[in-house]
């Protein structure tokens, strides 16, 4: 899973004019090190993969050493931006629970698994930490924040 998005991101930052460089953590005690390189290498923005934001509980962390080191952030986790990070873009996990049960009626109701149509998100949801973007330096376009489903001040 991490090799195809780390391909997707790269052929999209190709498309975009942007050098993406993974940075590979085994773990928390990897972090300053990790920072230090992407300063030191100049980057200018973080992808937070969701397993370290939700599942690990180390979204705060990150957000704080991104900042310190004045680096924007992103992240799919849908409680990073809550917890100090830039922006949350994801699907929106409302629909997909909805989407997740209709599944499973249709299979206690005798549907083949196999023979269910695969689908993909249709709707998202953007959050925006306006604070975390001062502390960054940086202005939020009005045309996102009038997209953006939740802003936090």
């Amino acid at each position: 899973m991490r090799r195809l998005f780390l391909k997707e991101a790269q052929d999209a930052g190709h498309r975009l004019g942007v050098r993406v460089q993974p940075v590979i953590v085994r773990g928390p005690k990897e972090f300053e090190k990790a920072f230090s390189a992407m300063k030191r290498d100049r980057a200018g923005a973080l992808i937070i993969q969701p397993l370290f934001a939700n599942t690990l509980g180390l979204g705060p962390q990150l957000a704080e050493l991104a900042a310190k080191n004045s680096l924007a952030t992103i992240s799919s986790a849908d409680v990073f931006a809550e917890v100090g990070g830039l922006m949350v873009h994801t699907p929106d996990p409302l629909a997909t629970y909805q989407l997740v049960a209709t599944y499973v009626d249709r299979v206690l109701k005798g549907a083949n698994p196999a023979d269910l149509p695969l689908e993909q998100p249709q709707k998202f949801v953007l959050i925006i930490n306006l604070k975390t973007a001062k502390r960054l330096g940086l202005t939020v376009p009005q045309s996102l924040l009038l997209r953006a489903d939740k802003v936090i001040d």
